[in-house]
């Protein structure tokens, strides 16, 4: 896989749980008991992440990166795919996860976004 660096990089975020959920054969990440992350495989098993992104941002980058489509299974508007074997830049694939990270963290109860954020 190109971005060894991606599950550190989820782990590395506060209060984030994994799971690996057999029957879809993906790697799950979580905030507060809400997916903010899958990574599995398309139809033809091609690696990919799915992340949820503000549905404006969404649509540039799948217009700017051949390898960004709408979510694979996911709702179209609001989760992008990424090709894990694609050429999108370290830098993008970051800040894709940080505002998929950010905007599951934001839609918790405030109670629950306190007992993250400490």
């Amino acid at each position: 896989m190109k971005y060894k660096w991606m599950d550190e990089y989820f782990l590395a975020k506060k209060s984030v749980q994994k799971d690996f959920k057999v029957e879809w054969n993906a790697t799950r990440y979580f905030i507060g008991g809400k997916m903010f992350a899958m990574q599995g495989g398309d139809k033809y098993n091609k690696p990919i992440i799915t992340l949820k992104c503000e549905p404006m941002f969404g649509r540039m980058l799948r217009e700017t990166y051949k390898d960004i489509i709408p979510g694979y299974y996911m709702n179209k508007e609001h989760w992008n795919s990424v090709y894990l074997e694609g050429d999108v830049p370290d830098d993008i694939l970051k800040q894709m996860i940080d505002m998929s990270y950010s905007l599951v963290l934001g839609s918790l109860s405030k109670k629950a976004q306190a007992e993250i954020n400490g």
